[in-house]
């Protein structure tokens, strides 16, 4: 898709907590989610929540049946693992795309927590490679911030090449009045508060009025435009409704674009 005015090739990242395709309805039907992420035309997607050979949702491997339906490259990340049961993230994408890093993010010491995790791709848009990281942060105030620090760190994305167009993206658990969307703010500029008209909730997806699922960038992408899908199938097919962002990659990148702007 091209875009009017500036030259460059207009993307689509859509990120999705899809709650291991389990419906507002009761229903857990991959097909559907791959179906609500059809209709969006996304060169990347960042899923949150898939089961992966669990007992509980018929031992489908939900991150490649979705991954099938939309002919899309698979990374997948297991940020919890019983047996041979899997429970984690992934990133799809419709273009190359190699695994850059994927594993745990840290928590409080001596607290039983849900183990969280992130997953990084290097994709190749616009002739440059574009790194995304997906992440699915804690319940907790002070587990969000322990992982925000580790993900800003020199392990992952304060790592990454100055010049790196990139994106941080999922479901932060963290409105915008938390410290941990403050300490990414920082460092990253939220893609809703670059786009034009008032941001858009996120959950639940019957009634939104929470906006928890981000998508943060540094200044080598342009935001063009921010939504949310809140089709009749996407309040149903999950609990928090898909965020999408379309943008550009900008040549050259604003001065070391990198983690500030």
């Amino acid at each position: 898709m091209r875009g009017s005015g500036r030259s460059g090739c207009l993307f689509r990242i859509l990120t999705y907590n899809v709650r291991r395709c389990l419906g507002t309805d009761g229903r857990v039907e991959p097909r559907r989610i791959a179906e609500v992420i059809a209709s969006c035309e996304p060169h990347i997607v960042a899923l949150q929540e898939l089961d992966v050979g669990r007992a509980r949702t018929g031992h489908v491997d939900q991150a490649d049946a979705i991954a099938a339906a939309l002919g899309m490259e698979l990374h997948f990340h297991p940020a919890l693992r019983v047996f041979d049961e899997l429970y984690g993230d992934a990133i799809l994408t419709t273009r190359p795309a190699k695994l850059v890093k994927a594993g745990p993010l840290p928590a409080p010491l001596h607290q039983d927590l849900e183990p969280r995790g992130a997953l990084w791709i290097s994709a190749q848009l616009g002739g440059r490679h574009f790194e995304v990281v997906n992440t699915h942060l804690g319940l907790r105030g002070m587990e969000r911030l322990i992982q925000v620090d580790a993900l800003l760190g020199p392990d992952w994305i304060g790592s990454a090449l100055p010049s790196s167009p990139l994106m941080l993206v999922g479901d932060f658990n963290a409105v915008p009045s938390s410290r941990a969307y403050r300490r990414i703010a920082q460092r990253l500029r939220d893609a809703q508060a670059l786009a034009s008209g008032r941001p858009r909730p996120t959950f639940p997806s019957r009634l939104p009025f929470l906006r928890l699922d981000h998508v943060f960038v540094n200044s080598c992408v342009e935001v063009v435009r921010v939504d949310t899908i809140r089709t009749r199938e996407a309040r149903l097919a999950s609990d928090h409704l898909p965020l999408l962002v379309e943008f550009r990659v900008v040549s050259g990148g604003a001065r070391s674009a990198g983690l500030l702007h």
